[in-house]
């Protein structure tokens, strides 16, 4: 049987690289990784040279039955926010135009872009978790970017037949995961006191092994294509009950202090933390019913299964 060649971006980044080895596990897929550095990592699937702004060749695209691009600028650069926007355009705008118009004219049939649930917007109301069909609403320069991208895309698809899939994830975490959910895993293993006992806000995370999961059902489904598609694990934290999650995870006893929400709130504001203080009190929800219907999907992973995971893979790091 032909196996479906499935191009992956940013094949070596962690949603790209999770992504490639359930692909080399398949007996349907052929994935290819497109990378800067072919010859890094372990990543043993076919590789290819990408660049993020410049796209890729007609020629290099040919047998390529699919796209799935998670490749994407996510670093916000320390000058002004014009000229943060501007890089933020070249790559996630530009560059991804530039990759799907070669695809369209190298007959390639689907194209899955990994937006960002930053098009929605930062924070939800109580009990109003965002939907699919909301009119985006992005602040910063990386969800403008992302938003800006997926209207292109559309307008191409109409132009050109090119089947455009639009995934926008909230925080995606899983083994190896960095940033910040990496300093809640240090804090927590720590086991010192926090202040983060009394937090009753809602958050939709995402494990790695759901996203996954999603993309792959987007790659073949025949609803997929022409649609924006929310992704959670489908049970939603607040801070309080994160913390306390993966203080199970890591077997450590959870050492919450209660202070009040609005006093810890205002706490990180006057000390200049606004955006922590938004991502430690504020709410921020997706509806993922539209999606499970659509494509006939829930999520295979529990999240307190994901969180066991995330804990087992980081404890075993520390130790080498």
């Amino acid at each position: 049987m032909n196996k479906s060649r499935v191009l992956v971006t940013g094949a070596n980044g962690f949603v790209g690289r999770a992504l490639t080895e359930k692909l080399l596990a398949s007996d349907s897929f052929l994935p290819v990784g497109a990378v800067r550095d072919p010859a890094s990592g372990p990543l043993q699937a076919e590789r290819i040279f990408y660049e993020l702004e410049n796209g890729l060749s007609v020629e290099a695209l040919r047998d390529v039955d699919t796209i799935v691009h998670a490749a994407a600028r996510v670093h916000v650069m320390k000058v002004s926010q014009s000229d943060d926007l501007t890089a933020f355009r070249k790559a996630n705008v530009e560059g991804t135009l530039k990759l799907a118009h070669s695809a369209a004219q190298a007959g390639v049939r689907r194209f899955i872009f990994i937006s960002s649930v930053k098009v929605n917007g930062e924070q939800t109301l109580p009990g109003k978790p965002y939907l699919a069909t909301d009119t985006p609403a992005p602040v910063d320069a990386y969800g403008i970017s992302k938003s800006e991208a997926e209207t292109a895309l559309r307008d191409l698809a109409a132009e050109t037949g090119l089947e455009i899939v639009i995934i926008r994830p909230p925080l995606v975490y899983g083994p190896g995961v960095k940033a910040n959910f990496q300093k809640l895993l240090g804090w927590v293993h720590s086991r010192l006191p926090l202040p983060f006992g009394s937090i009753t806000n809602r958050r939709s995370l995402v494990a790695l092994e759901n996203l996954v999961d999603l993309i792959l059902h987007c790659i073949s489904h025949p609803a997929a294509p022409g649609n924006i598609f929310l992704v959670s694990d489908g049970t939603d934290f607040s801070t309080t009950q994160l913390f306390q999650g993966v203080a199970r995870a890591l077997d450590v006893r959870s050492s919450l202090i209660p202070v009040p929400q609005r006093l810890l709130a205002a706490g990180l504001i006057v000390l200049g933390r606004r955006a922590l203080a938004t991502r430690l009190c504020g709410s921020l929800q997706v509806d993922i019913k539209r999606t499970c219907e659509l494509l006939g999907w829930a999520p295979p992973v529990g999240s307190q299964q994901a969180l066991d995971r995330v804990a087992k893979d980081y404890l075993e790091t520390k130790k080498k």
